[in-house]
């Protein structure tokens, strides 16, 4: 089995372009939003670590984005007690697909929380800022300082670029993309 790690910015399009292989794909933001609304276990252990800001359950996002804005340790505490949850999912998805050719992970502190094995092929989204930045402020929970926080916990595009075997640029048209991930699976498979 192949595994692509999908790398790039925030708002740079990696889960479109993890959508459009056409493979098995593992969302973390996904099973992050599966987690505060169906995860009780974690529910309780954030209220530990955070008793001042998570309250009830299921897990409200505004919670845990007043959380993350009140104090920079926050965002390290929430993100240590779900990452462990995440990994743990994302060792049952590849389980569950090992008969699977390709599967595609789309996690964005893939490189930062050492998710990725030395085997895997890593595929950085390559947009302009401005057309990310356009996109973000169109997400209907846009906030500057949230986007800000996430950003400092990331390593830099650069190296995230110099660790890719390949990139796809992301002009915003499916064909920019599909050009990419054909160029991808040509010299994979």
């Amino acid at each position: 089995m192949i595994k692509i790690g999908i790398l790039g910015d925030i708002g740079s399009g990696k889960s479109y372009v993890a959508n459009t292989f056409g493979y098995p794909v593992f969302n973390a933001d996904i099973e992050v939003g599966k987690i505060y609304e169906k995860n009780k276990p974690i529910f309780i252990k954030l209220r530990k670590v955070l008793p001042d800001y998570f309250h009830s359950f299921p897990i409200k996002k505004n919670e845990v984005l007043n959380a993350i804005l009140s104090n920079k340790n926050n965002l390290k505490k929430i993100t240590k007690i779900i990452h462990k949850e995440i990994r743990k999912q994302m060792k049952q998805f590849i389980i569950k697909n090992k008969n699977k050719k390709i599967v595609i992970l789309d996690i964005p502190l893939l490189l930062e929380n050492k998710i990725y094995k030395k085997g895997d092929v890593l595929v950085f989204v390559q947009s302009k800022k401005k057309d990310i930045l356009k996109r973000l402020k169109r997400r209907k929970n846009f906030n500057q300082k949230i986007l800000s926080k996430f950003k400092k916990i990331q390593l830099p595009l650069d190296y995230k670029k110099k660790k890719s075997h390949f990139i796809v640029k992301n002009n915003f048209t499916k064909k920019s993309v599909k050009k990419g991930i054909n160029n991808v699976l040509k010299q994979i498979l």
